[in-house]
């Protein structure tokens, strides 16, 4: 057979609770280790960024076929990660949480470029909080 389904893979890595702590220490800073999930809530201006942030993260969880919980208010959503198939924290969710990361707190109007980014002062246009 050509192409190993998904479901004959190796078992994968459960990561300890102390590497939990230390990998999201080292790699994912805004993240946090509570009850059994690793977990980032990400601040908002409006119920319309809430909604265009958990869609960004709905279309990334879809294309990497690793789903979160999400949980969300006027100007929150919060993201909780956790392998139910392992029954823990794996490289999937480590993966999906750095990707979550990279694309929500991206900043274009920081970089050297032409697109300049999301007007923060003006508060008709504000979109994400942004933690640096």
């Amino acid at each position: 057979m050509a192409e190993e389904s998904k479901e004959t893979k190796a078992a994968e890595k459960v990561y300890s609770d102390a590497e939990i702590v230390a990998k999201l220490e080292k790699d994912l800073p805004h993240w946090r280790y509570e009850n059994g999930w690793i977990r980032r809530k990400y601040k908002t201006h409006s119920w319309k960024a809430t909604l265009m942030v958990i869609n960004t993260i709905g279309h990334l969880a879809e294309a990497a076929w690793h789903h979160p919980d999400l949980k969300a208010s006027y100007a929150w959503v919060e993201v909780l990660l956790m392998n139910h198939a392992a029954k823990g924290i794996t490289d999937k969710d480590f993966e999906l949480a750095a990707k979550i990361e990279s694309v929500v707190q991206w900043q274009p109007g920081q970089e050297t470029g032409s697109l300049e980014g999301t007007p923060q002062t003006d508060q008709r246009f504000a979109y994400i909080k942004y933690e640096n």
